[in-house]
């Protein structure tokens, strides 16, 4: 397998596939970069670099006991970039992976990158707090922990159903749930479940504020994890520049349901730069 060895010596896997100018995907929770394996594809079938990690934890990366926090998350992908000496790279990140590369270029800045994709992204605050009175309650997020801790496998099953929105009119496969499931349980309870914290209690504003490369934000109007109001539409808002791209009636999990629309909006973005 592709991997290398981060900072704090945890080993992180990846795929590479393509040749020509790099895109670099980070994956949402709790799916590893199986998620990304159409847009992989689609954008390496038409000559580009695409490569997508594991998240220590998860997948085929190893597990450690700790180090599941957005500061740790970021010296990972600034590894993989390095050692991979990747320049002009076009950073793609969904869900809890919009704040890994958020994160990124808050702490190593713009200087190897050609451009930014947010994606259904937790971005700029996900859970309600004193200074973000329009988030999540962070009683969800104590839900979700808790059904974690009691019967992760069921909960996650039950998890498809508003992630894919299959509660709501749209249609996946029988074999897209098995693979979501499957995926969930390679990955460490305990990374699991610290990345619940991680993703609903850190504030990417001021990342955001640093985003100096033609970005990219698309969100579902029908997001019922990551509310499009408070999180795809603020962070269009917050990042310079940014456009903004809402699929009409999109659940969170788009790249599924609408994957075709988000291929080739992925290219249409990567061609223009």
């Amino acid at each position: 397998m592709s991997t290398i060895k981060t900072k704090d010596g945890t080993q992180i896997y990846y795929k590479d596939w393509g040749t020509g100018k790099p895109v670099l995907f980070s994956h949402g929770w709790p799916l590893d970069a199986d998620m990304w394996d159409s847009q992989l594809n689609y954008l390496a079938e038409r000559g580009y670099r695409v490569i997508a990690f594991d998240r220590r934890g998860f997948g085929r990366s190893e597990q450690p006991w700790t180090g599941y926090d957005y500061d740790t998350f970021a010296s990972d992908i600034n590894d993989l970039i390095i050692q991979l000496d990747l320049r002009e790279v076009t950073l793609v990140g969904f869900s809890m992976g919009g704040g890994d590369v958020a994160r990124y270029i808050g702490r190593y800045g713009n200087e190897r990158l050609a451009g930014l994709v947010l994606l259904g992204a937790v971005t700029p605050v996900f859970g309600k707090s004193a200074a973000n009175p329009n988030g999540v309650d962070l009683s969800v997020f104590e839900g979700i922990r808790d059904g974690l801790r009691k019967d992760r496998a069921q909960f996650i099953s039950d998890f498809a159903a508003p992630f894919y929105g299959t509660n709501a009119g749209q249609t996946v496969s029988e074999g897209v749930l098995t693979q979501t499931l499957n995926i969930a349980l390679l990955a460490s309870l305990k990374g699991t479940i610290d990345c619940v914290t991680a993703f609903s209690e850190t504030d990417f504003r001021d990342d955001l504020a640093k985003v100096d490369v033609p970005t990219l934000v698309i969100h579902g109007s029908h997001d019922q994890i990551v509310p499009f109001e408070t999180t795809g539409r603020a962070a269009a808002e917050a990042i310079r520049g940014a456009e903004l791209k809402v699929y009409e009636n999109a659940p969170h999990g788009f790249a599924v349901t609408h994957q075709e629309q988000l291929n080739q909006d992925l290219l249409a973005f990567l061609q223009a730069r």
